[in-house]
C-alpha cells in the first residue's frame, strides 16, 4: 500500500477528465457559438438520437434537468391529484418532489438492507387503487430489479418509471437501465457518470406518443412556433450542453470500466475491515457513480479522513421521509429501518474514472490505521 501521510485526494476529479478532453471541448463550444443556436436546434437533435442508441431505445428527449425530466414524465403519463405513486425512502429528494409538483401522494417503501435499492417486496405491498406509476432508482450505479417491479406494473396496470440519474450505462441483465420501463429518467448533472457543464437531463423510451408529449411539455407546451396546445414548462435542454455531452459521451464507456476497476481495487483492499462494504446484485453490471461503504462510526472515520486529506460524501444523511417538505406525509423515525441505517452509516469514498490505483491504496490505507 501507499505510505501515510497527509494527501489531497478529491472526492470528484473532474478537472483531470476536463483537461484531458480540453481541444475537442473547445471545440464543440466553438462549433455552438459559431452556429447562433443556442436553446434546442441541431445540437440536442443529435445529442438525442446518440442518448437513444446508446440506451437502445427508439426516442430520447432532452430537458433542463433529471428533476425536470421526472416531474415532465409523471404529467406526460397523466399522474394527477388523487394518484399516487410509489417511490424507495432511501434516494435523493429530487426523486420524490416531482411526485408532489404534479398533485400526487409519495407512497415510500423502504430499501434492500444489501444493496440500498427499493425493495420489491415492501413496493408490492404498498399498491393500491390509486396507484398510477411506481418510481424505480437506480442506485449509486446500480440497477434496481426491475424486471419483478415490471411484473407488478403489467398485472397491476401502472406505469414504471426508472430513474436513472445515477447510472449512465448500468444494465440489467442484458439491457441497459432507462430502457426497461415505460420511461427512463436521467440527470447530466455535472458529477454524473456522464456529466454536462451545468444542469441537464432527458427521458428515453419506445413509446412515441410520450416522447411528443414530453417534446411538448419541456417547450412550454408548443407542437410549432407559437402553436402552444397545452399547459407546459420553459426545461429545455441547451445546445451547449448537448454539444458538451456528445463529446463526453463517447467516453462513456471507457470511463465506466475505470470506475469498475477503481471499484475492485477497493474491494480487494478494505476486505476484511469491520465495515459493510457495497453489495452488487447477480443481475447488476454496476457503473460505480459512488462506492459507499457503511460503518457503525461513520462520522469519526470520515472525520479521520478528512484529515487525512481525503474527501468523502453523505448519501444521504437525512433520509427522504424525515425531510421536512414531507413531513405532511406522516412517516416518522422508524418507518423505514433499512433507509435510516444506510442514512446513519454510508460514507462514499472518493470514486471517478482518472482516480489512480495509488490515490486509493491511500484512502485504504487512512480507513485501516482508522479501524484497527
Amino acid at each position: 500500500m501507499a505510505t501515510a501521510g497527509v494527501h489531497s485526494i478529491p472526492f470528484v476529479g473532474l478537472a483531470r477528465q476536463h483537461q484531458a478532453l480540453a481541444t475537442e471541448l473547445g471545440e464543440a463550444f466553438r462549433r455552438v457559438v459559431s452556429s447562433n443556436s443556442f436553446v434546442l436546434g441541431e445540437e440536442v437533435d443529435a445529442f438525442e438520437g446518440e442518448w437513444a442508441n446508446y440506451c437502445e431505445t427508439e426516442f430520447a428527449v432532452g430537458v433542463a434537468s433529471g428533476t425536470a425530466a421526472l416531474h415532465l414524465t409523471l404529467l406526460a403519463l397523466g399522474v394527477g391529484p388523487g394518484d399516487e405513486v410509489i417511490a424507495p425512502a432511501h434516494t435523493f429528494v429530487a426523486s420524490v418532489l416531482p411526485i408532489l409538483y404534479v398533485g400526487a401522494r409519495p407512497v415510500l417503501v423502504d430499501c434492500d438492507a444489501s444493496t440500498g435499492t427499493i425493495d420489491v417486496e415492501e413496493a408490492a405491498g404498498a399498491i393500491s387503487a390509486r396507484t398510477r406509476a411506481l418510481i424505480a432508482v437506480h442506485l449509486y450505479g446500480q440497477a434496481a430489479d426491475i424486471a419483478e417491479l415490471a411484473s407488478l406494473a403489467d398485472e397491476r396496470g401502472f406505469a414504471l418509471i426508472e430513474d436513472a440519474c445515477q447510472a449512465h450505462g448500468a444494465r440489467y441483465r442484458d439491457r441497459p437501465g432507462g430502457s426497461l420501463g415505460r420511461a427512463g429518467c436521467f440527470s447530466f448533472y455535472p458529477t454524473k457518470n456522464l456529466g454536462a457543464f451545468g444542469d441537464g437531463g432527458a427521458v428515453v423510451t419506445g413509446d412515441p406518443e410520450l416522447a411528443e408529449r414530453l417534446r411538448s411539455l419541456r417547450d412550454l407546451g408548443q407542437r410549432k412556433k407559437y402553436e402552444h396546445l397545452i399547459v407546459g414548462f420553459n426545461e429545455r435542454l441547451d445546445a451547449l450542453q448537448a454539444a458538451l455531452l456528445r463529446v463526453k459521451l463517447a467516453r462513456l464507456d471507457e470511463w465506466n470500466e475505470a470506475r469498475r476497476a477503481a471499484a475492485a481495487a477497493y474491494d480487494d483492499l478494505l476486505s476484511g475491515l469491520p465495515i459493510r462494504r457495497p453489495k452488487v446484485a447477480a443481475t447488476s453490471e454496476h457503473v460505480w457513480h459512488l462506492y459507499v461503504i457503511r460503518a457503525d462510526d461513520r462520522d469519526r472515520l470520515r472525520g479521520e479522513l478528512t484529515e487525512a486529506g481525503i474527501e468523502t460524501g453523505l448519501h444521504y444523511p437525512l433520509p427522504v421521509h424525515l425531510q421536512p417538505p414531507l413531513h405532511g406525509l406522516g412517516y416518522e423515525t422508524g418507518s423505514f429501518p433499512h433507509a435510516e441505517e444506510w442514512s446513519a452509516s454510508g460514507l462514499s469514498l472518493p470514486m471517478f474514472p482518472e482516480l489512480t490505483l495509488e490515490e486509493i491504496e491511500v484512502v485504504a490505507d487512512a480507513l485501516v490505521r482508522a479501524l484497527t
